[in-house]
């Protein structure tokens, strides 16, 4: 084979290595969390209206858990908000009631009321008044900790888009 010949074929499938690093990058690496959530509303009930974001988040374990913030706005008598984590297989089972701990990147803690006094629906579900807690949150990435038994917790990342989503949903107006 002549040394030109050679050169050719060498820069040919650099190239093709190139193009093909280039596509896998444009992916997304797997290890990148993509966060895709959307404000919905509907008619619950005759002016009922149900603001919904909903969103999937996982812990630090890599264990998935749905993350629903929901707004009912009843008529006449104002409006609840609450937060419902949900657990997929293999998730802890949670303690009732126990608050929600919300830490700011900023370091400022908060906290968030147990919706679930006795039982929840399934052992892997918590929910939590936001109502005094989400307009008191900046627009940052935050951290969600689900108290276990004893010290520890179960601890959900939540990106600033979803947060600003909140926010957004917390303005809807019907």
């Amino acid at each position: 084979m002549k040394p030109r010949r050679i050169r050719q074929i060498f820069w040919w499938l650099l190239l093709v290595s190139i193009l093909t690093i280039s596509i896998f990058l444009a992916l997304g690496s797997p290890t990148s969390q993509m966060v895709i959530a959307a404000v919905t509303h509907l008619e619950a009930a005759p002016g009922e209206i149900l603001y919904r974001s909903q969103t999937k988040l996982d812990d630090q374990s890599g264990h998935v858990w749905q993350a629903v913030l929901f707004k009912q706005v009843y008529p006449g008598e104002g409006m609840s908000l609450n937060l419902r984590l949900v657990g997929f297989p293999n998730s802890a089972e949670l303690i009732h009631p126990q608050p929600l701990k919300i830490t700011t990147a900023s370091g400022k803690v908060f906290t968030a009321a147990d919706v679930f006094l006795d039982e929840a629906p399934a052992p892997t579900i918590g929910q939590y008044d936001f109502k005094d807690v989400l307009p008191q949150l900046p627009t940052e990435p935050l951290q969600l900790g689900i108290p276990l038994p004893g010290q520890n917790f179960i601890n959900i990342s939540v990106p600033e888009s979803v947060v600003r989503e909140w926010h957004e949903l917390l303005s809807s107006k019907s």
